[in-house]
């Protein structure tokens, strides 16, 4: 069981950075995979990118590969994702999730179980 918290979002002009963290309760944070989602108004929950629990494997979406890196400190029980070069398309709502073991490969939502309320990201142009 975990609790989830989201912060670092906020507004910036296109082709700056930010850097979302993702605090998380409990004792057992290793034992999950960590990803992050965003969702527009009007569109469906979009996977980001996702990482193993050890840290050692990720997996980024093809939009934001090459801009966006996840990691993780297991001893800080946070989940992080570094944004770069960002695009007005890359507003939304982003979303830190954690899952099983197995989670970190696959890109549906459904496969995580525990979700932050999520952090406003605007890029402006």
């Amino acid at each position: 069981q975990m609790q989830l918290v989201e912060s670092g979002g906020g507004l910036v002009q296109a082709g700056g950075s930010l850097r979302l963290s993702c605090a998380a309760s409990g004792r057992t944070f290793s034992s999950y995979a960590m990803g992050w989602f965003r969702q527009s108004p009007g569109k469906e929950r979009e996977f980001v990118a996702a990482i193993s629990q050890s840290g050692l494997s990720s997996n980024h979406a093809g939009s934001v590969k090459g801009r966006f890196i996840i990691s993780r400190d297991n001893a800080k029980n946070t989940a992080f994702l570094q944004m770069n070069s960002l695009k007005p398309e890359d507003t939304a709502v982003y979303y830190c999730a954690a899952g099983s073991g197995a989670a970190w490969a696959v890109t549906t939502w459904d496969e995580y179980d525990y979700w932050g309320q999520g952090t406003q990201v605007t890029v402006s142009s």
